[in-house]
């Protein structure tokens, strides 16, 4: 079994190149502080938004909202918004006036997990946290943490477990985006039962 790593990722860790950023998440350790108790969880799938020139991306064209504005500032921040009432997290990347970001999109349960089944209201655990929807919720984890930065409490990132194998393929829910829906980069942690969707096509990529 892997040797868990909690300590708290450097600022410079989100230096990489957003694609390589987005397979070096996985494995690491989210974890939220909150009032109620902590929880984490092992990141187990990503999606990595390539800015201006992707479709798919918020800030595609550069454009610069309320919402996207963090999405200018420095790697590592974190970028928050809510989409059909559930809240989802990104970490941001890219570097300044680079807009770019990745979708945290499941994690596989760590600690707090009575804490976590609470949150959820079902008994499965593999259905806690397998959406990114579903673990903000179950990590508590709300638009208040919107331009923080994951190296420091409350929501931070800690250097987790190296995965064995990872995959890719094409981001989900972006059909309305043109080309940008078949560019794989989405990328999980092979064969882990908490990825969102099982059921797609997998294909092992270089670590």
């Amino acid at each position: 079994m892997n040797k868990i790593n909690d300590s708290i990722l450097p600022a410079d860790f989100y230096q990489q190149p957003t694609l390589e950023l987005a397979k070096s998440l996985l494995g690491c350790l989210i974890v939220k502080e909150t009032a109620d108790g902590t929880a984490s969880g092992f990141i187990v799938e990503t999606e990595a938004y390539i800015g201006p020139g992707d479709r798919a991306a918020h800030s595609f064209g550069n454009r610069r909202t309320k919402r996207t504005e963090v999405m200018f500032g420095n790697s590592g921040l974190i970028y928050t918004y809510v989409m059909h009432t559930h809240t989802l997290v990104n970490v941001v990347s890219g570097g300044p006036e680079n807009p770019e970001a990745i979708l945290i999109r499941a994690i596989e349960p760590y600690s707090g997990l009575e804490l976590m089944q609470e949150r959820r209201g079902i008994a499965d655990i593999r259905k806690w946290t397998d959406g990114p929807g579903k673990l903000t919720k179950a990590l508590g984890i709300t638009m208040d943490d919107y331009g923080r930065s994951f190296t420091d409490p409350p929501l931070y990132l800690a250097a987790g477990k190296k995965p064995g194998h990872i995959s890719s393929g094409p981001r989900v829910g972006i059909d309305n985006s043109g080309e940008a829906k078949d560019y794989p980069w989405r990328f999980w942690v092979t064969d882990n039962p908490y990825i969102s969707r099982k059921n797609l096509i997998k294909k092992r990529v270089p670590k």
